[in-house]
């Protein structure tokens, strides 16, 4: 079994794919050790850590290389978030994808947001076509920010994630990501009336797996989660630090640098 179909027969599972979302290859590759049967980017983790904020403002070309870092440090099935694929125009999409093609990712996320859900549906097909023409089996999971962004009154937003989870079936996506819904009975609707495994987003309010599980979501993405944990914590301990000089800030929950390099050392 290839990674193609590792990482899509992880969305076939009775309980939840878990993805603990990395940002760089050594995130990622403790995430790996800790027990993660796939690795999955977070967008904003990579942009910030690139130093630009979220929202498409790194290139394609930066978020590829960020990929083949990592790439060269796993071995489970990587998926990256594509964000809106860096463009308005599908051609223009399906030639960002090559490189991550190239990197031999198994699976991407790509981003409706504000834009025309027929917009995304075409970037659908153009991605599709490209992975096709490249011999990949990519695995495209489609996000639908009518929960996110608010896209319509929430008496409506359960329709109109079933019908855009339609569209973008159709056009070749694998997967409905639908970050920020936390209804129970929202999210087994949605479930119930989609062919696509379902994806929801961790965050306050949210039940655990066992539970998603019951109600037909198939993954679960931590998003930011970790590293706003990760980058929060260098910020107490470099203020700690700064304020006492005191060394022994350094010695709670320490990662030892042995670890790391074990962990790095065979690539």
């Amino acid at each position: 079994m290839n990674n193609f179909e590792k990482f899509s027969s992880l969305h076939r599972q009775a309980t939840p794919l878990i993805l603990p979302n990395a940002w760089d290859a050594a995130s990622a590759k403790i995430i790996e050790q800790s027990g993660a049967q796939a690795i999955a980017t977070t967008s904003a983790g990579v942009a910030w850590a690139l130093g630009y904020p979220d929202g498409y403002k790194m290139t394609a070309q930066l978020n590829a290389q960020v990929a083949q870092r990592i790439a060269r440090v796993i071995t489970v099935p990587l998926s990256v978030d594509f964000e809106n694929g860096y463009s308005h125009d599908p051609a223009v999409v399906a030639e960002n994808i090559k490189p991550l093609l190239d990197a031999g990712v198994a699976g991407i996320n790509i981003e409706d947001g504000t834009d025309s859900p027929d917009l995304l549906a075409k970037k659908i097909e153009a991605i599709r076509r490209a992975a096709e023409a490249h011999g990949s089996e990519l695995f495209i999971n489609a996000r639908t920010d009518v929960y996110l962004a608010a896209l319509v009154p929430p008496a409506e937003r359960v329709a109109e994630t079933v019908k855009r989870a339609k569209l973008y079936a159709a056009a070749g996506a694998c997967g409905l990501f639908v970050p920020v819904i936390t209804n129970g009975e929202e999210i087994a609707h949605i479930a119930e009336n989609t062919s696509l495994p379902l994806n929801v987003l961790a965050m306050p309010g949210l039940a655990k797996a066992d539970r998603l599980a019951n109600w037909g979501v198939k993954r679960l993405s931590a998003g930011t989660g970790v590293s706003h944990i990760a980058w929060q914590t260098a910020a107490k301990i470099a203020r700690a630090f700064l304020t006492t000089g005191d060394s022994a800030v350094f010695e709670a929950d320490e990662l030892p640098v042995v670890n790391l390099q074990q962990l790095l050392s065979h690539e």
